[in-house]
């Protein structure tokens, strides 16, 4: 038992450089990945993210929850914890937890595919909310009757395209979501005939109207 002891006690020692290495590492760690959610958090603020899903009805459905909606500090912390793990893997490679360092690379490894899902769900809220706003306001001018359809034809096609196109990129059923995609985009394409063959003809008389003006 003494024997036991006496050799556990001087593993410990040698190890414990190791162990104060690995420590510090995962202190700056952690401060570095505070910095950087903080720097994208306050860049998708000043893009006014929040304020977009707020126009688009998002908030509501939080409500429900009782749930505040703060998309930036969502983005932030999945971030912060990317850039906490590969400090981590360094950690535990001073360690030499070969085993243990290969499974938290194999979770950082599959992060490009939620950068890219977050970046897709950014575009899509500039399109839903800037797309239907440009569509509605401007044909609105135009007092075209379909314009709210042809506006929300435009916002529900994005997220529905963005929807497919996050689950495609999380790899989740990849083969159904690409067949629904394929159906979806020709739905779209049908639905946006529909509207403009429906509204086209106001457009069109309005269009020539102005040109006629301006030849008198």
């Amino acid at each position: 038992m003494l024997n036991f002891l006496d050799l556990f006690y001087q593993e410990s020692l040698m190890r414990l450089p190791d162990l104060l290495w690995a420590l510090v590492i995962l202190f700056f760690g952690w401060i570095i990945a505070g910095r950087i959610k903080d720097m994208v958090v306050n860049f998708l603020n000043k893009l006014r993210v929040n304020q977009m899903l707020k126009a688009l009805g998002w908030e509501s459905f939080f409500d429900r929850f009782d749930a505040r909606m703060n998309i930036p500090k969502f983005f932030g912390i999945i971030v912060e914890i990317y850039f906490f793990l590969l400090f981590l893997i360094i950690s535990l490679d001073v360690l030499k937890l070969g085993t243990v360092s290969k499974l938290v690379g194999e979770v950082v490894g599959y992060y490009p595919n939620i950068f890219v899902s977050i970046v897709i769900f950014i575009i899509t809220v500039f399109i839903a909310d800037f797309g239907k706003k440009i569509i509605v306001g401007n044909l609105d001018k135009e007092k075209i009757v379909y314009s709210n359809f042809l506006g929300d034809i435009v916002s529900s096609g994005a997220w529905i395209l963005a929807i497919l196109a996050i689950l495609y990129q999380l790899q989740i059923v990849q083969t159904l979501v690409l067949t629904i995609f394929i159906g979806v985009v020709a739905l779209i394409v049908i639905s946006l005939g529909i509207a403009f063959g429906l509204g086209g003809k106001d457009m069109a008389k309005k269009i020539l109207e102005d040109m006629e003006n301006r030849v008198k």
